[in-house]
């Protein structure tokens, strides 16, 4: 439901116009320095302020509120929230009954009898990635030796980041919204990590980017590209002691288990589903298909912004299985 993790346990809550958002982290070490401004580099890749992002500007000030005393993480559960100060709820009122495409207006209105918080989405919001965020930090610091790589290799179905920026006024011009691909590059992830089966580091990885609304495609490596190979090019040979491969298509895991290999995964992020286009959709009120211009604060590319959400993501996943392999070593 909204837990996560074996050793490394998360618990996501609040909602998007609620008093707060958060995260809720347990089986962290003790002894790992953790100071408030620790968080500020990766929250503020996660915040608007470019072309084309959401007018909602929050402080995104973090409160840590248990597991750190003194600078260091106790071994007790570390609670990190943030507070909504920048809401504009009246913005939602109609979507009960002329839900948005492509959101979870109409299957939440179904799933929880219309109980559920819709304003700005609720607990469906993008607004709740940043707990992710500030416990990729954490994880981060658990795998301190592994360092990230995130960039954004396709924008609209273009792969020329020269192109980008022409690319995103262009949607932003037409009041619409593009996706694209992010590249996730994890290096020095130390052999062993994860499991056969229903652990593999494969399944852990894209269970938490799954999570994440936007993405609906994850692949490792070179991906669905590999059907365009035989076996004898598709292999990885390894060349050293240390199980460094010539090629690395299947994305430093193999049998889900890392191979010492650089872990790399590739993620699709779907347009962003509200824009400012009218769209024809089903109103639940009138009983037909009618015109629904969607009110709010959005981004016309969330890629941008949910770069960081992703490497947080892969950040997590990695820092359950070194837990988890560290703690069965002898």
């Amino acid at each position: 439901m909204n837990h996560y993790g074996r050793l490394f346990q998360l618990s996501i809550f609040g909602e998007s116009h609620g008093n707060s958002v958060g995260i809720l982290l347990d089986g962290v070490p003790a002894g790992i320095e953790i100071k408030p401004e620790d968080f500020d580099y990766d929250l503020n890749r996660r915040k608007p302020g470019g072309i084309g992002t959401t007018s909602r500007i929050e402080s995104d000030e973090i409160h840590i509120e248990s597991g750190v005393f003194n600078g260091y993480t106790t071994g007790g559960a570390i609670l990190l929230r943030f507070m909504n100060l920048n809401t504009k709820s009246k913005d939602y009122d109609n979507l009960l009954n002329h839900p948005r495409p492509s959101h979870a207006d109409f299957v939440s209105n179904v799933k929880y009898n219309g109980y559920q918080d819709y304003r700005g989405g609720g607990s469906f919001s993008g607004r709740l990635t940043l707990g992710i965020v500030a416990a990729g930090v954490i994880a981060k610091k658990i795998i301190k030796d592994v360092s990230f790589e995130t960039k954004i290799t396709n924008l609209g179905g273009c792969m020329n980041p020269q192109e980008y920026s022409n690319i995103l006024k262009e949607a932003v011009k037409e009041k619409d919204s593009i996706g694209g691909v992010v590249e996730l590059r994890a290096k020095n992830v130390e052999i062993g990590l994860g499991e056969p089966y229903f652990d593999s580091l494969e399944s852990s990885i894209s269970h938490l980017l799954f999570s994440i609304g936007a993405v609906k495609g994850v692949s490792f490596g070179i991906g669905f590209e590999g059907v365009n190979l035989k076996g004898s090019s598709f292999n990885d040979l390894i060349i050293d002691e240390t199980g460094k491969t010539k090629t690395n298509h299947n994305g430093g895991i193999n049998g889900g288990i890392s191979n010492g290999n650089d872990i790399v995964v590739n993620v699709m992020v779907k347009p962003t589903p509200s824009i400012f286009k009218v769209q024809e959709t089903y109103c639940f009120k009138s009983k037909k298909v009618e015109p629904l211009l969607i009110e709010g604060r959005h981004d016309a590319a969330i890629i941008f912004r949910a770069q960081v959400v992703l490497e947080a993501c892969l950040a997590i996943a990695l820092a359950d299985a070194y837990l988890i392999h560290n703690a069965y070593k002898k």
